[in-house]
């Protein structure tokens, strides 16, 4: 089996947390490359495999293994953690620092030397991932899925697994540009110069691309992603995500922009523009309570009618308060009328008494006219009255005294 074909990588993918630097394209997990392809950047993670006839266009540092195939040219140091194996006729420009053992192949050209602190076996070994598929394929075949477990494990060096850096068969990635025949991903927290030419391209979240995308197909912007550059599509769908912001043009089939993104250039779309706002949490719980099992909804409804009656009971209770006030106020007015009553019996009761013992005492006591004169004086004349004592011994004069006496005697009551 060889690295020539269609291959077993099938698409550019950047992993999460990939920073590309001014000479390096720095990772946390593998790096894997294609055959025929030509890497202008140095390369740093943990294990690198490079394929047949790849070229290099700076320094290579592996903190694991490193393998490079057949006819790989290296155009710096390479730097490896534990082991390394080069194939037949590799060129290396710098210089060669191994940890661990090294397998080297025929006719391999390291111009400035090379180190190794363990074994040097000088062979042609195995294409690296023509080496591990062919295991992998015969552990299979043989039905020992729990060794082709292991092996994979240790290919990826235990539970701390990393997603690689994949680089298809005859990719050109520089600081130009990565240009693949596949579709192209990249992950969330990435910092990548270069424009970006693939097949179809998504980029995740709160990424910085420096350059411009251009796919045949589809093209998808994360939230919160910022790119540097047009983003073109020939006849697919280009998406811009919220909190997304494109430094210059649009230009799709269709075109989806998202509520809260920013595109500073120009809109163009040969079909159809969309325009989504994003719907808020409340309303989505709103729908899913609507859309929820009847066994949801009646506690909810029990609730309500529960609040419903202990809002409404006070003032149901009002009524009984205010009928039992009406009738005690009654009850009031009536012992008032009672009292009113008893004390006009008590009145008339005493006027009988004043009846009967000859008039009332707080009134005036009656003059005695039985010796009073009366002259008359000519017709108009008044009367001139003459009297000794009145009952309470003060004389009695004439003129206005006398008519004083006369009121007094009308308003005495008779026996």
């Amino acid at each position: 089996m060889s690295l020539r074909g269609g291959g077993p990588i099938d698409e550019l993918a950047v992993p999460s947390g990939t920073t590309v630097e001014e000479h390096d394209v720095v990772v946390d997990g593998d790096v894997l490359v294609g055959g025929q392809s030509t890497v202008e950047f140095g390369l740093r993670g943990r294990n690198v495999a490079i394929g047949e006839r790849v070229e290099v266009g700076d320094d290579i540092e592996a903190d694991g293994d490193c393998r490079l195939d057949t006819w790989c040219t290296v155009d710096g140091n390479v730097l490896v953690g534990e082991d390394a194996y080069l194939g037949e006729r590799v060129t290396v420009t710098g210089r060669l620092m191994v940890s661990g053992d090294l397998d080297i192949g025929d006719d391999v050209n390291i111009e400035e030397g090379f180190e190794a602190n363990g074994w040097i076996v000088i062979r042609n070994p195995v294409p690296t991932l023509v080496f591990y598929f062919i295991v992998l394929s015969q552990l299979l075949r043989a039905g020992e899925t729990d060794a082709a477990d292991e092996l994979a494990e240790a290919l990826a060096d235990g539970d701390d697994a990393r997603e690689p850096l994949l680089i298809p068969r005859g990719a050109e990635v520089s600081d130009d540009a990565w240009r693949v025949s596949t579709p192209a991903s990249v992950g969330d927290d990435c910092r990548i110069h270069g424009n970006l030419r693939a097949e179809s391209i998504t980029v995740g979240e709160r990424n910085e691309v420096f350059g411009s995308l251009r796919a045949r197909e589809g093209v998808t912007v994360g939230a919160d992603t910022t790119i540097h550059g047009d983003v073109t599509t020939r006849g697919g769908t280009v998406t811009v995500r919220a909190g997304a912001r494109i430094l210059g043009d649009v230009s799709a089939g269709d075109l989806v922009v998202y509520d809260g993104a920013e595109i500073d250039g120009t809109l163009r779309a040969r079909g159809e523009m969309k325009l989504i706002q994003s719907v808020p949490e409340e309303d989505e719980t709103g729908s899913g309570a609507e859309d929820g099992t009847e066994t949801d909804s009646e506690p909810e409804l029990a609730d309500e009618r529960e609040e419903e009656a202990e809002s409404t009971g006070p003032e149901d209770g009002d009524e009984p308060q205010s009928e039992g006030e009406e009738a005690e106020s009654e009850g009031e007015e009536a012992e008032s009328e009672g009292e009113e009553a008893e004390s006009e019996g008590e009145e008339a009761e005493s006027e009988g008494e004043d009846r009967r013992r000859g008039g009332p005492r707080h009134r005036r006591r009656r003059v005695d006219t039985t010796r009073c004169r009366h002259r008359h004086r000519g017709r108009h004349g008044g009367h001139d009255h003459r009297s000794r004592r009145d009952d309470r011994g003060r004389g009695v004069g004439r003129g206005g005294r006398g008519r004083a006496e006369r009121a007094a005697v009308s308003s005495a009551p008779t026996e």
